[in-house]
């Protein structure tokens, strides 16, 4: 049973989301044999002010 997690700044649209989520099930099925019912993505929105990237803080 894979799992994909999804760490990304706060702000996408729930149409996004669920584009990103739909293409991410498919390449799990296409590259491990899973079964799309066996496959679970966790998105977690993130806080920009909670990020720091390349050594910058982005809040």
């Amino acid at each position: 049973m894979p799992i994909v997690h999804i760490d990304m700044i706060k702000g996408r649209s729930d149409e996004q989301k669920k584009g990103l989520v739909e293409d991410i099930v498919k390449a799990v099925e296409t590259h491990t044999g899973a079964k799309k019912d066996a496959i679970t993505v966790i998105i977690n929105d993130v806080e920009k002010n909670n990020i720091a990237t390349k050594g910058e803080y982005q809040g």
